[in-house]
């Protein structure tokens, strides 16, 4: 409470009890105005790092740095219309209002539940896609360094980076209503690849005319762009593969194949919707006299204008980011068409799902028995249904939706299957990558460029990236180690496919692990279309 003494570390892990090896409970009273408990899920070694951020918190008591994940997850359990626990997943750690890896879900049946961008993120469905090809690592790595760098130079990377992508203000306008759909209308993408990603790559109550003209401003040039910070684009091997049967419905039969993950978001267009809506929402709150216990947690009634008005631009700044993952997808079948003189076709470039991180969505879940209707908000957090849900591909109907966790840059990254105990659990959520464990900062000035380097080329790994500050913040080190976060909830999932990567970091939680991908390359590729014979989607490849 304000004004009150600040309790010590022993008394605040009184409020925090464990629930079996890998998940503990957070009971109302750790923070003030709780209305359902709080949860995370950690195994024995993250556990540390979260009490370790608490308890750094209590002997500052409470004042400056960032607020602990732990009180985060424990604040949106006091937001109103919080429906079952706050969930606080593997990889989760502190961010703006909710945690990163936090999960929440609101029922659209109380007049005042909420939504909140916080819940989503400033970078609207940021996520990741994995496209496999029919490639090996003996194809690859006699070229591993031309592919690295024709990545670099033609996918345009960075802070403010601009797209080369033609897009006048009406294409952008329609690919904020039709997403995918104007990517394979403009012949950015082929049809099959919507069929493999989440809401078939475009949310239909998206609506242009809620997305502010500086956010159409800013998103217009950035279209097939990757960004900054921990985006990127990686060349993966297959390393080990648990459940072949799953793996094979994905197209990955055997170890040393080539896929490519892809990891972005909306960019400076989804970064804008959510900074308009704060401002707006800060106004409703003191209208409608809502009350949190962090102003990072802005919210409006779902029913609020405000809050409709959020949802229905949040959905087209999705949209974006839907396209500008395909625009990237082309560009990357391009470059590896025209490094392999044949067509992506035959390279049987497909993408094998497309998952969103940070996201709100309308989605149908059991709670106290009773099927509600609730607004599921996932913030660093990766949507992972089970076997046979209407949401999920055909293709996926016996192995459940295919869940992507990146991890570092020399690290591995897996490919795992939703499970029906993380549908009962964590409302079908999972973890969306390894989780940062050092600021940003921290690893600037803790960590060695040239020794960052070097310890990637003695693995033969091969890296671009826009700013050398990148090397340090996007370190192995920087981050928790994605297996343990994996393993934090593997009982409650599948196995799927391991997938050594190259570059940065993602994982996600409850789901089966299937396939180990690991990194033979780093950055952005792309092949100029005006270079080729042409393809299904018109461009030339020879």
């Amino acid at each position: 409470m304000e004004g009150s003494k600040p309790r010590s570390f022993a008394d605040e892990k009184k409020f925090i009890h464990r629930i079996d090896d890998c998940s503990y409970t957070i009971e109302p009273g750790f923070v003030p105005g709780m209305r359902v408990p709080g949860r995370f899920y950690v195994n024995s070694k993250l556990s540390d790092l979260m009490f370790g951020e608490l308890e750094a918190h209590c002997q500052r008591d409470g004042v400056g740095g960032f607020l602990p994940a732990v009180k985060q997850i424990a604040n949106v359990a006091g937001l109103p219309g919080i429906v079952k626990r706050s969930i606080g997943l593997p990889d989760v750690h502190s961010g703006y209002g909710f945690a990163i890896g936090n999960v929440a879900a609101f029922d659209m049946s109380d007049p005042e539940a909420v939504v909140s961008p916080g819940g989503v993120g400033f970078d609207i469905n940021c996520g990741v896609r994995l496209v496999r090809t029919n490639l090996t690592v003996q194809d690859v790595r006699p070229v591993q360094e031309q592919l690295a760098q024709s990545l670099f130079d033609h996918i345009p990377v960075g802070v403010g980076s601009e797209g080369v992508i033609p897009a006048t203000a009406k294409d952008l306008e329609e690919a904020l209503e039709m997403g995918m759909d104007w990517s394979l209308r403009e012949g950015y993408s082929w049809p099959e690849d919507k069929e493999h990603c989440e809401e078939y790559g475009r949310m239909l109550n998206a609506d242009p005319s809620k997305v502010s003209k500086r956010a159409k401003k800013r998103g217009l040039p950035q279209l097939g762009t990757l960004g900054a910070g921990n985006h990127y684009i990686e060349i993966q091997y297959v390393d080990e593969i648990f459940d072949e049967k799953a793996a094979y419905k994905m197209g990955i039969a055997e170890k040393g194949q080539i896929c490519v993950m892809i990891h972005s978001g909306s960019r400076g267009l989804g970064h804008q919707v959510a900074t308009d809506a704060l401002t707006q929402m800060e106004r409703a709150m003191a209208r409608d006299g809502i009350l949190t216990n962090d102003r990072q947690l802005a919210c409006a009634r779902i029913t609020s204008q405000e809050g409709q008005d959020y949802l229905d631009g949040m959905a087209a700044a999705a949209n974006y980011a839907w396209v500008n993952r395909s625009s990237m997808t082309f560009l990357v079948r391009q470059a590896f068409a025209k490094q392999f003189s044949t067509t992506p076709d035959d390279l049987d470039m497909h993408v094998v799902y497309d998952v969103s991180h940070n996201i709100a969505k309308i989605e149908e879940h059991m709670v106290d028995g009773q099927r509600k209707q609730l607004l599921v908000h996932r913030k660093g957090s990766t949507r992972a249904f089970p076997p046979h849900h209407p949401l999920i591909p055909v293709d996926y109907q016996y192995t459940g939706q295919p869940v992507l966790i990146g991890g570092t840059m020399g690290t591995c990254s897996y490919v795992l299957t939703g499970t029906q105990k993380g549908m009962d659990e964590t409302f079908g959520s999972t973890c969306h990558g390894a989780g940062r464990a050092r600021s940003r900062n921290n690893s600037r000035t803790k960590l060695s460029y040239e020794d960052v380097l070097a310890s990637l080329s003695d693995q033969n790994i091969s890296i671009r990236v826009a700013s050398p500050k990148l090397v340090m913040e996007e370190a192995p080190e920087s981050y928790k180690d994605v297996t343990e976060v994996r393993a934090g909830r593997e009982d409650g999932c599948g196995g799927l496919h391991f997938l050594y990567s190259i570059y940065l970091v993602c994982f996600r939680f409850c789901a089966t692990k299937a396939i180990l991908l690991r990194t033979l390359a780093t950055g952005t590729m792309f092949l100029s279309a005006s270079s080729a014979t042409r393809g299904r989607n018109g461009f030339d490849y020879s």
